[in-house]
């Protein structure tokens, strides 16, 4: 509660319940605090770790060659001179879709987990509660940077010249999944305090993620299999949007030009994406804010 001011004053400060702030605005004033918050995530992830932030590189190499052995080599998606129907630099596609993947999956399930995992802290001090959530997609974000380099250096060896639209794109897809997974970050995280069956469900989320986006297969295979209707709802997923735009700009320009992207992508489907992101982070928000006055009681 707002100090009430002194005896004449013409106007008192308004007064505010106990334990609510202003939603994501306390975040940007809290830019210090933030820092804090993703440097000791950071210590405390790789404590005692002997490979430390080179796990970043390690984990999804690992995931890499697991998948494209088995569905570039095995179920034949690499194009070859034997298999012409399949995806031309299929690695370049698979790793592009990978490393936007991972970051949505760590940033989404860490931020569901944040509120609880900082319960102690909570409960002994008042700080913006939306500032753990946010912290933890920042430390994603420093995870995706190393997987970006090495995506970067594989796209140049295999004649990378990508357009100054292509690049956008890029960068519209990253925002695009990282308010997707921040908005998600905060609904779940806040419904978690209450109800702990939520990290089941984003568990169930991630589980489905990466399949449900065309990470590891064309787009044009789900719309010869299951036709125009059902198309145009999958393009509705961000994590689609943002996947297709990653392949537009970093796998389409090491091709010959001939992979066609999904119709209306720029036009349409990017700003529908960043539509849908946008009122997700609102609803996270607002349930944030409607949930937050008790969560010090309930931890």
């Amino acid at each position: 509660m707002s100090i009430i001011g002194s005896k004449g004053d013409s106007a008192l400060p308004e007064l505010t319940t106990p334990g609510l702030g202003r939603g994501l605005r306390d975040v940007l004033k809290s830019r210090f605090l933030l820092k804090l918050l993703i440097s000791k995530e950071l210590k405390v992830r790789y404590r005692g770790s002997v490979l430390g932030l080179v796990w970043s590189y390690v984990k999804p190499a690992v995931q890499f060659v697991v998948f494209y052995i088995a569905l570039g080599v095995f179920l034949g998606l690499e194009q070859s001179p034997g298999n012409p129907k399949g995806l031309p630099n299929y690695a370049i596609y698979l790793f592009s879709g990978i490393v936007l993947i991972n970051f949505f999956t760590e940033a989404l399930g860490n931020a569901s987990r944040a509120i609880v995992g900082n319960g102690g802290l909570i409960k002994k001090i008042y700080l913006p509660r939306q500032l753990f959530p946010v912290a933890s997609v920042w430390v994603s974000g420093v995870h995706f940077i190393p997987q970006m380099v090495i995506l970067v250096v594989a796209c140049l060896f295999n004649g990378w010249r990508p357009s100054l639209l292509q690049l956008a794109a890029a960068v519209f897809g990253f925002v695009i999944v990282a308010l997707l997974a921040t908005g998600l970050g905060l609904l779940f995280g806040a419904i978690n305090v209450y109800f702990r069956d939520a990290e089941n469900i984003v568990d169930m989320l991630l589980m489905i993620a990466t399949w449900a986006s065309p990470v590891l297969y064309s787009w044009m295979m789900v719309r010869e299999k299951l036709g125009e209707t059902f198309f145009n709802i999958y393009q509705l997923n961000p994590l689609t949007v943002g996947v297709e735009a990653f392949h537009y700009a970093f796998w389409l320009p090491t091709t010959d030009g001939a992979e066609a992207i999904p119709p209306h992508l720029l036009s349409v489907w990017l700003p529908v994406g960043l539509a849908i992101s946008l009122l997700t982070l609102l609803l996270g928000q607002f349930v944030f804010r409607r949930l937050e006055g008790r969560f010090a009681q309930e931890l």
